[in-house]
Parts: structure tokens; C-alpha cells; sequence
């Protein structure tokens, strides 16, 4: 009875820090849903590439950085068009909403050059950005606040690009450690489409970069000893919004306001064990936010465990 009371308490220890962390649980592209795999749990086709971890990506030389831990190529490729919508929207492990609120949100493109997405080496792909989103018009409040309170964030599509094989590399960049150098949490997330149409839009050479290479620990807005301060200006990392896209099209609208197509929670919830197993990793870097955290899903962990 000691062992297995032991072994309780410990679960309930490392259960708030296994739910710290998160993942893109659905893409909605033109009003089309598509599911994300759970990490390290796939169960079903889909365009969103799966990762192994939902802990952040630590350090601008990871090779992580491109599309996430381990992430591996997905099945599906989505159909879209120049100028269509692409909605993110993002859970905590335990299927929570997500649990970050500091931070910007940035979103690239990459062609599928030589072949189809589903068959692409993301080490190999040339990004460029088409959105980014900040802090909101106050200066205070950051538009990340938006996803921790249920929301999702809408993402178009430049209106002229190019038909063809795309990943969408849609990022979420924790700040809540970045006054120290390399404690800013990268969440980079890939998700495959096909670009119908008769767009002619290619970015710029001086325009693209390869991740890791595009960021370094000591940029601004990565290193940000004044994140915290209130009114503080913020530097978006990265290259600018590329011209294709400025006109316009990379537009971050719709932060905050929950897709109306959305997956119900419960169906796309993590199991309990792919969530605690990354428990040991995500413990250093949380929050009080995420220290007072209390997943739902506990009751019926600790169900499973009873004799």
C-alpha cells in the first residue's frame, strides 16, 4: 500500500507539469477542419505534421526549430487557394487551453520544391514569413492572451502566390523566461497544403531562411530583459512579412474568437501517459499560472491506477 500510495503522490506532482505545454490540436483551412494528432499518439490522417513532445523548443541552433520535436511527415496534403483562411488553434497537453500569455505568434511558408509535401524534408525548406501578431493595441496585453482564453488565430494566405506543394510553419514563441538568454520557448508547428489557382507571387531570395539559422539567442524579441515591463516596445525576431504577403494577406485576424467549426475538446484530448511521460521535461520553465494549473483528466488517471 506504501509503494502504491508513493507512487500517487507522484502523479499528482508531475500531472500539473505534463499539461504545461502544447501542441496545434486543428488547422481549420476555409471552413474545412482538420485535426492534429495528439504528440506521440497518432489515430487518424492528417495535414498537421506529427511531433513526438510537448515540450518547447529550446535554442536558436535546435534542429528542432523548423517543425518541432521529431517531427515527422504527415499523410494528408489540405487543398487551398491563394488568399484562403487558415485558423490555428492550440492545447495544453492535457487537452487544456493552451497556457501561455506572453509572446508573439509568427507564421512562414515554405514551397515543397522537388516533390509533394507529404514527401518533403522540412531541414531542406527556404521560409518566409506572411504574419505576425504581438501585443495588442494597448501595448500591454499580448494577442497570445487570446489562445489561452479559448481562441484561435487566423492566418490568409497571400492573394497572389504561386499554385503548388506548401508547409505552413505556424509558431508560438513563449517569453515568460526570456529575460534570461536562451529561455525563450519556440512551438513551431508544420501543416501541409496544395495551392490551387493561377497565382504568379514567389518571396524574394533575400526574403527566405532556413530554421535553425533564421533566429539567434541574443536577437530582440528573443533575449527580452523588458518583456515584462509595462509599455515595452516589441521586436518581432525573424525576417520582415514578406512583400508577396504585405499588401494585406498575412493579416493575424481573428485572434481570440473561437472557430466556429471547431473540434469538441474531448475528442482530441492527449491519454494520460503520453502526457506525463514528458513530465521530467517541461518542470523547469513553468509559470505560477502553470503551477496552479489542475487538468481535468486527473480523475481518471487516477481511476486507471487503482487495482
Amino acid at each position: 500500500m506504501k509503494s502504491f500510495t508513493t507512487l500517487i503522490v507522484s502523479l499528482l506532482a508531475v500531472l500539473p507539469y505534463a499539461y504545461a505545454h502544447g501542441f496545434v490540436n486543428q488547422v481549420v483551412i476555409d471552413g474545412k477542419v482538420y485535426k492534429g494528432n495528439t504528440p506521440n499518439n497518432p489515430k487518424f490522417a492528417s495535414p498537421v505534421r506529427l511531433i513526438d513532445d510537448i515540450s518547447p523548443v529550446k535554442g536558436s541552433n535546435n534542429k528542432a526549430l523548423n517543425c518541432g520535436p521529431n517531427a515527422k511527415k504527415a499523410e494528408l496534403v489540405a487543398d487551398a487557394k491563394p488568399g484562403s483562411s487558415l485558423a490555428f488553434s492550440w492545447f495544453a497537453g492535457g487537452g487544456e487551453n493552451w497556457p501561455h500569455n506572453i509572446g508573439p505568434m509568427m507564421t512562414y511558408l515554405a514551397e515543397c520544391t522537388g516533390t509533394t509535401c507529404d514527401k518533403f524534408d522540412a531541414a531542406n525548406a527556404k521560409w518566409f514569413k506572411i504574419d505576425e501578431v504581438g501585443k495588442k493595441s494597448d501595448g500591454k496585453t499580448w494577442k497570445q492572451q487570446d489562445i489561452m482564453n479559448g481562441g484561435s488565430l487566423t492566418v490568409k494566405l497571400p492573394g497572389d502566390l504561386k499554385s503548388g506543394d506548401y508547409l505552413v510553419r505556424h509558431e508560438i514563441i513563449a517569453l515568460h523566461l526570456a529575460t534570461s538568454k536562451g529561455g525563450a520557448e519556440f512551438y513551431p508547428s508544420c501543416t501541409q497544403i496544395r495551392v490551387s489557382g493561377n497565382g504568379n507571387g514567389t518571396p524574394k531570395s533575400s526574403e527566405l531562411v532556413s530554421f535553425p539559422g533564421g533566429y539567434s539567442d541574443s536577437d530582440p524579441g528573443i533575449f527580452d530583459p523588458t518583456v515584462f515591463d509595462t509599455g515595452s516596445k516589441y521586436t518581432f525576431p525573424g525576417p520582415k512579412i514578406a512583400t508577396l504577403a504585405a499588401s494585406g494577406a498575412g493579416s493575424g485576424s481573428g485572434v481570440g474568437e473561437v472557430a466556429s467549426s471547431s473540434v469538441p475538446a474531448s475528442s482530441s484530448k492527449p491519454t494520460p501517459t503520453s502526457a506525463a511521460s514528458n513530465a521530467s521535461k517541461t518542470s523547469h520553465c513553468l509559470t505560477k499560472k502553470e503551477k496552479e494549473y489542475k487538468p481535468r483528466q486527473l480523475s481518471r488517471v487516477m481511476r486507471s491506477l487503482l487495482p
